[in-house]
């Protein structure tokens, strides 16, 4: 076998033992202890009791849910990297958030979420959202070409525009509503809806699935257009669905779970230290790991001053900020390998 793939594999089975080993570290830990002992007794006979409700109806969602939204922001991540050729474009940056912020905001201040009940929260997020893409897209394509700089300059412009329009609702806002804001602003795994935690679980997986039929492309893409072109690629097709791709898997984890920021900045650079820059495992391993970083700081935010909370935005900004100084100290991140 391919000594390649052979290292591939392995960098994959660790980073799902990774995965299990905080996703069963966060399923036992909380303000209400259960030991990992007693999780498989629980899971046999447990039902109806206290510790299975907190084990399977808080926590485990909250694991799903987190998996979810880090593997869809590190997707997200490694795909606008790869076609910006710019190690600092993370899926915010092209004011998705902000639009997705926006949209949230003024549901909260118009109180709609009385009327079309809580799933109105996120519908508005991804509205949001989705309007930025459009703004953006159409901004920056000319004559059915999709400037990359004029992308990129747009989105953070619109996203300052976005953030100075959330200042102005929230000081105009009520004490009450202006909580909800912050709170939501600063990123939260606590989403009490089912149906809405699978539809996230679904786009994650499908943004894996059609994100790796690009990964060639991507490779080709790190090399310039015209390299890209010369190789056969039909780059302006391939910019344009990779870009809603990334697009859709950020509006969609900035509507459930908030702005939660570094994940699609930091995790990528994280793996292509290790597994170097070839798509076809830098995606895979970004979403694994993406999930599992995500996790753990959902857990650091509950657990660190518990019973009381912490948005998770806080922990990753900390944590990823930290490793991204490292990383630039170090100067050992490059985009397309080490």
């Amino acid at each position: 076998m391919n000594r390649k793939l052979v290292r591939w594999l392995i960098c994959i089975l660790i980073l799902c033992g990774i995965l299990l080993g905080v996703g069963a570290f966060s399923l036992s830990v909380g303000s209400a202890g259960i030991p990992f002992k007693k999780i498989i007794p629980l899971i046999l006979g447990g039902r109806g009791t206290t510790e299975y409700s907190i084990l399977f109806d808080i926590r485990l969602p909250r694991i799903i849910l987190g998996l979810a939204v880090g593997s869809s922001l590190s997707i997200a991540g490694v795909i606008l990297q790869g076609m910006f050729r710019n190690p600092l474009v993370e899926p915010y940056t092209l004011g998705i958030s902000g639009g997705a912020a926006l949209g949230v905001c003024l549901n909260i201040v118009l109180r709609l979420n009385r009327i079309g009940g809580i799933l109105s929260i996120p519908a508005s997020g991804f509205l949001g959202a989705i309007i930025v893409i459009l703004l953006v897209y159409s901004l920056s394509t000319r004559r059915g070409i999709l400037r990359i700089q004029g992308l990129l300059l747009t989105g953070v412009m619109i996203s300052f525009i976005s953030s100075s329009l959330i200042m102005l609702i929230m000081a105009v806002s009520r004490t009450e509503d202006l909580h909800g804001i912050i709170f939501w602003i600063m990123g939260s795994l606590e989403e009490p809806n089912l149906v809405l935690i699978k539809v996230i679980v679904l786009i994650s997986v499908l943004g894996l699935f059609i994100s790796y039929l690009f990964a060639t492309e991507l490779n080709a893409l790190a090399l310039g257009e015209e390299e890209a072109l010369h190789l056969g690629i039909n780059t302006e097709r391939t910019k344009r669905l990779l870009f809603i791709l990334a697009s859709l898997l950020t509006g969609c984890a900035v509507s459930v779970a908030g702005v939660i920021g570094f994940v699609g900045l930091v995790v990528p650079h994280f793996m292509r230290m290790f597994v170097g820059g070839d798509h076809r495992i830098l995606l895979i391993t970004s979403a694994l790991s993406g999930g599992a970083f995500l996790i753990l700081c959902d857990t650091l935010a509950r657990t660190i001053i518990a019973p009381l909370e912490l948005p998770v935005g806080v922990i990753t900004g900390i944590i990823g900020g930290a490793i991204f100084i490292y990383f630039l100290s170090k100067k050992q991140v490059v985009l397309g390998g080490r």
